[in-house]
């Protein structure tokens, strides 16, 4: 089976649809969460994403906010600023569509699914070897998929040494799957990588391979709309840096 990993595509309409045509035909779609925040097309991504064949989709802690179940105070002034627009233009059907998916771990086949992390699912970033061994003893399938911090990565555990490593990856060349490993496919609308191509994964269940791969679109446009609906400038320029 072929299956699309995705993540953070935060209202970036455009990324979201050269990642689903750069993809091409797959099995199925997961998605490990915020769809919305920071970028200018809230409602097209929701109903997009809704409309994706044999989906899994989790929320996370931008979607979680705009549903009104976590304060908008903890987030900084310019994300809040974003997530108090998406608030008032999102629709009632997307806002109901959203409320009818969980923000909690999910495991399909030999994976588990997060946003954050397994560990703390909305919030806790894996940014380095030490969050990552805090982690690996919090699920128990081979792997875990998480998104939240925008960066492509892959943390090894050799369980034998108890260990943790980071692995090597390039867009475009597989990874070979073994246990135990905490892999992130980066994000569809704002990556953090210095790489502005938006960025997500194909796992391959048969082969137990993970690709890498990153997609050019249009971020001129993008940066447009977020400029004329007048969202903070810093995320017009975030998404042409890829920082």
């Amino acid at each position: 089976m072929r299956v699309l990993v995705m993540s953070d595509i935060h209202a970036n309409y455009t990324a979201l649809e050269a990642v689903l045509n750069d993809a091409g035909e797959v099995d199925e779609t997961w998605c490990l969460g915020d769809l919305v925040g920071y970028g200018p097309d809230p409602n097209a991504v929701v109903e997009e994403v809704h409309e994706i064949a044999n989906l899994t989709c989790i929320l996370g802690n931008h979607d979680v906010a705009v549903l009104g179940k976590m304060p908008l105070e903890t987030f900084n002034g310019d994300a809040r600023r974003s997530l108090v627009y998406h608030e008032k233009v999102l629709t009632a059907s997307n806002m109901d569509y959203m409320r009818s998916l969980s923000s909690n771990t999910k495991v399909c086949g030999q994976a588990t699914l997060a946003h954050g992390s397994p560990r703390d699912p909305l919030w806790e970033y894996i940014l380095n070897t030490l969050s990552a061994q805090l982690n690996f003893g919090y699920f128990e399938t081979p792997w875990c998929f998480v998104g939240h911090s925008h960066i492509p990565s892959l943390f090894v555990l050799n369980e034998e040494t108890n260990r943790v490593t980071i692995g090597k990856i390039k867009p475009d060349e597989a990874v070979a799957l073994h246990s135990k490993l905490i892999l992130n496919p980066g994000s569809v609308g704002q990556p953090r990588d210095r790489d502005p191509r938006a960025a997500y994964a194909i796992y391959d269940t048969e082969s137990l391979t993970w690709t890498p791969r990153r997609v050019k679109y249009n971020v001129a446009e993008v940066q447009e709309r977020i400029r004329s609906v007048g969202l903070p400038e810093k995320h017009a320029v975030r998404i042409a840096d890829g920082w």
